[in-house]
């Protein structure tokens, strides 16, 4: 066996390993989900539960609304910053690198004691609803879109496109929106999938300022309907990963409608 073939076995080995440690657990969570308890019989309750109980539904509404916010409200007020700060003043942008991911030094803990007293106003103004996370979520989800977009920047002459936008008559609307968006999208669809990733995973911050959002529903009914619970899980896992098949396809496919 030559040393091209050893290699291409070793890849593959390694591929089935990587495959065996993320998809046994999710079997496993497949598993309990479907188990009828003290039987060797297979169910479907828990999956039908999922539609037909009124609190899970709302918890997944509530995480898909936090999500879509999340992702907006990060879109709208990361990128604009960060091509500005490129554009007009590099000198800040250490400035504004430190205050992206200062979220990461700080525990979810000690941000939640932190904003306690800012969202009683927030709840006063805005109202009480669980959406309101998602002035948190933006915060909390900062690190990690900062990183993807700063990465398709890093990889484009910003400077250079601009310009050229500019001297044939573009505004800074139109360099941003038109120009430099669709140069760093690749980045910004991570940045979103990092994003919707979080909120749909995210407990601490919901728990502690009591919103009922899709993990705190999955933990609350693992104390009452495990296979519920599990089954829950699984979905979630499973349509995060269906969401970054479909940006991954979304991509692909604007390449390709460029490339011709």
């Amino acid at each position: 066996m030559n040393g091209s073939a050893l290699w291409r076995a070793l890849r593959w080995l390694l591929l089935l390993l990587f495959a065996a440690f993320f998809l046994l657990p999710l079997a496993a969570l497949l598993d309990f989900s479907t188990k009828v308890p003290g039987t060797d019989e297979r169910s479907g309750a828990a999956w039908q539960a999922l539609a037909q109980d009124p609190t899970m539904t709302e918890g997944i509404t509530t995480s898909l609304q936090l999500a879509l916010l999340t992702v907006v409200g990060m879109v709208v007020l990361l990128v604009p910053t960060m091509i500005w700060v490129r554009l007009r003043v590099p000198a800040a942008s250490r400035l504004v690198e430190f205050l992206c991911l200062l979220p990461l030094t700080i525990p979810p803990l000690v941000i939640v004691v932190g904003i306690k007293n800012v969202y009683a106003w927030v709840n006063y103004l805005v109202g009480d609803s669980p959406l309101t996370l998602a002035f948190v979520y933006v915060v909390l989800v900062l690190p990690y879109s900062y990183r993807a977009i700063d990465a398709a920047l890093g990889g484009l002459d910003v400077r250079t496109l601009a310009e050229a936008a500019r001297s044939l008559g573009a505004g800074w609307s139109t360099v941003i929106t038109r120009v430099i968006v669709p140069n760093i999208w690749p980045g910004i669809l991570a940045a979103s999938f990092v994003s919707v990733a979080l909120v749909l995973g995210e407990y601490t911050v919901s728990s502690l300022l009591h919103y009922d959002t899709l993990p705190v529903v999955i933990v609350l009914l693992s104390k009452s309907n495990a296979p519920e619970s599990m089954a829950a899980a699984l979905a979630s896992i499973l349509f995060a990963a269906l969401l970054l098949v479909a940006l991954s396809f979304l991509d692909r496919r604007r390449r390709t409608s460029e490339g011709k």
